[in-house]
């Protein structure tokens, strides 16, 4: 089981958005099936956009494969990433505002940082 730390770094390093880490969960449930993106559009009821950028994501992060006829399944790159993927969808199932906060954070941080660009500072 690796370390909490591994892990929290795993989930901020990985999933841009909420949406790529239910899209993980659900390819973890069903990992014994290839699925066309438009059949995860409808069984995630997410948008086209949503779930392409959630695959690529998952794909750059070595947890997804595309086959042919652009059939997406799970399949990490080794057992290391495996187990790192099975803690993050624990912890969410039994954290989700946490495991959510650790992913809206760094984006929440940088749109902190240019809205203070605009701040009028009295001397």
């Amino acid at each position: 089981m690796p370390a909490r730390q591994e892990v929290s770094s795993f989930i901020r390093s990985t999933f841009r958005s909420v949406w790529a880490l239910e899209l993980l969960c659900f390819l973890k449930k069903h990992r014994d099936r290839a699925w066309q993106q438009s059949d995860l559009v409808v069984a995630l009821r997410g948008s086209d956009l949503v779930v392409s950028q959630s695959v690529e994501s998952l794909l750059a992060a070595g947890l997804v494969v595309i086959g042919p006829g652009q059939l997406v399944r799970y399949q990490p790159t080794s057992d290391a990433v495996d187990a790192l993927a099975s803690a993050a969808e624990g912890l969410y199932a039994s954290r989700p505002d946490a495991v959510r906060r650790m992913i809206v954070a760094p984006a929440a941080s940088g749109l902190s940082s240019f809205a203070d660009a605009f701040k009028l500072w009295r001397d």
